[in-house]
């Protein structure tokens, strides 16, 4: 599934929920997530999370 984030508060959102979610999704302006969130990625992984950043 392709998602796409508007904004900082909407996209940590999408992010949880496609964490909970089965299967594989992408989400895109991931920028916005970054300009709230400092490695949010590499965060998540620390606690088990299977999330990975693609250029």
């Amino acid at each position: 599934m392709l998602i796409i984030s508007l904004d900082i508060c909407a996209g940590v959102s999408l992010l949880i929920a496609e964490l909970s979610a089965k299967g594989t999704s992408t989400i895109q302006n991931i920028e916005q997530i970054d300009r709230g969130y400092e490695n949010i990625d590499e965060r998540l992984r620390a606690i088990g999370a299977h999330i990975e950043r693609i250029d």
